[in-house]
């Protein structure tokens, strides 16, 4: 199994999508990473899409369909319910996290606050995933 290549990022801040690209982008230039504003959004990429990503990323807080109810609603679809997916909010709260552990979230990343620092978070992200997979591999 190779290193995950393909991620979806769901949230619909642009600022978080611009520096997520920046961060995929400088860090693994090799990988795709789409984008979905809203929940809905993502679902309907997914449903339609020929080659699912092998990771999502999923803002917590999100208007309408947050990212909790987008949770649920991947692992509760057999086509989606095995792709990992992490969690990013800007909340560190206890029942935040809680709350994506219980619904099977694969990890919950509280988003920096800088751009170093979340290139930081994305290098580690990366070389975790990277780590798993040649693990699964082995």
């Amino acid at each position: 199994m190779t290193p995950p290549k393909r991620f979806l990022l769901i949230d619909d801040n642009p600022h978080d999508q611009l520096l997520a690209a920046e961060a995929f982008a400088e860090l693994c230039p090799d990988c795709q990473l789409a984008v979905a504003n809203t929940g809905p959004h993502a679902l309907e990429l997914l449903h339609s899409a020929d080659d699912l990503p092998e990771v999502i990323l999923l803002d917590v807080n999100m208007p309408g369909m947050n990212g909790f109810e987008v949770l649920e609603a991947l692992k509760g679809d057999a086509q989606l319910s095995l792709i990992p997916v992490v969690m990013l909010s800007t909340s560190g709260a206890q029942d935040d996290i809680k709350a994506a552990y219980t619904l099977y979230a694969s990890s919950y990343i509280v988003k920096a606050r800088h751009f170093s620092e979340f290139l930081d978070q994305i290098e580690a992200f990366l070389r975790y995933w990277r780590h798993v997979n040649l693990t699964v591999r082995a």
